[in-house]
């Protein structure tokens, strides 16, 4: 049997005034779990998104009002040029248009510049075959026109030229200008006059021919 002190502590164990407070003390933790959890939702603006709008093609400016009327936030990450589009358009963006992002988040944008741009010429000028400096070259951003042959080992880079003239190594040239590479053709000067004295004899010979007919001379061998 029970005695009166065991019988005491499960009468307390159990009543009103204990439960009360049992009760009080979960409904207070319970309350401060749930604004806890509330504020970090509005901290954080918990699963609030935005879709990102298409800026392609507007000004710069137009593109940063329409980010920051949505809550985001625009930075120009990179310049290129494109000489159909408008000086300071938009030529992309990241991330991509109707991407959902929360608000706050940074739009990286590419801006189209207003000057052609420039890079330093690398070293190709007699260091590289014509493969190895096309490779070079066009893996750079530069433009490549014909090639210009002149007397010297084939296929051998001896000049680059821009505009008509000469360009060298670390001069800066603007991507949109076609580079011309001069190359050797395998032959030498002598060579290439031998060429010129066979094709002015055979000129010769052609003019005295036209010269002949044109008179009704007729040529006899002795």
């Amino acid at each position: 049997m029970l005695n009166g002190t065991t019988m005491g502590f499960f009468k307390k164990l159990f009543s009103a005034y204990v439960w009360g407070n049992l009760l009080a003390m979960v409904a207070v933790a319970a309350l401060a779990v749930f604004l806890l959890w509330k504020g970090l939702a509005l901290y954080t603006k918990h699963g609030e998104t935005v879709s990102v709008p298409s800026l392609i093609g507007l000004q710069e400016s137009d593109a940063m009002y329409t980010l920051e009327r949505l809550g985001l936030r625009g930075v120009v990450a990179d310049s290129a040029y494109n000489k159909r589009k408008p000086t300071d358009s938009i030529l992309e963006q990241h991330p991509v248009a109707g991407a959902k992002v929360k608000a706050g988040r940074e739009i990286q944008l590419t801006i189209n510049s207003a000057h052609t741009p420039t890079l330093p010429l690398p070293d190709v000028a007699d260091n590289s075959s014509l493969r190895e400096a096309q490779a070079k070259l066009t893996a750079m951003g530069f433009k490549l026109g014909p090639v210009e042959y002149i007397p010297g080992d084939r296929d051998w880079v001896y000049g680059v030229k821009s505009r008509g003239h000469n360009v060298y190594t670390g001069e800066r040239v603007p991507l949109d200008v076609p580079l011309i590479l001069q190359v050797g053709n395998n032959s030498t000067d002598e060579e290439i006059d031998e060429w010129d004295d066979d094709i002015d004899e055979e000129l010769s010979d052609d003019d005295a021919l036209a010269d002949d007919d044109r008179y009704g001379i007729d040529l006899i061998d002795p």
